[in-house]
């Protein structure tokens, strides 16, 4: 079942949104890269969610900010993501894997990829990262065919 929306991204919570991705952004272990990352998710229910990115010496263990944010938001029952927030020293969007784990709980969240000045460097629906993406209805798709 679908949450009712009841947060917007309004002025004030787009504020508080990118305020949380800054300071979550001072957060990152990154002794590998020096490439610090912080992360808001804005989910249905007005609640935001903060992660930065944390680098392991076995590099696949590294998770990147926004899926700590999109991971404590799930684990705290949440599933539907409307908005998040990415902060770089460049203002990237996110990697491949995020837009994957994002577009699971948000095909249609909107996106806003910052500098650490504070200029925005991209934004829009995830979808247009992530086009033709594989979620939840595809795989359900999938099972059907095969069923038939």
């Amino acid at each position: 079942m679908k949450t009712q929306h009841t947060a917007t991204l309004d002025a004030d919570t787009r504020r508080r949104l990118v305020q949380a991705a800054t300071d979550a952004r001072q957060h990152a272990y990154v002794p590998y890269s020096h490439y610090p990352v912080g992360a808001a998710i804005l989910t249905a229910s007005g609640n935001i969610y903060d992660g930065c990115n944390v680098e392991i010496a076995s590099y696949g263990a590294t998770v990147c900010g926004e899926r700590t944010a999109a991971f404590k938001a799930v684990s705290e029952g949440e599933r539907d993501f409307l908005a998040v927030a990415v902060v770089t020293s460049n203002g990237a969007t996110p990697c491949g894997i995020c837009r994957q784990v994002l577009y699971e709980f948000g095909p249609q969240m909107h996106v806003i990829a910052l500098d650490t000045e504070g200029n925005v460097q991209w934004e829009g629906p995830l979808d247009e990262l992530l086009p033709h993406g594989f979620g939840p209805k595809k795989l359900a798709e999938g099972q059907e065919a095969a069923q038939e």
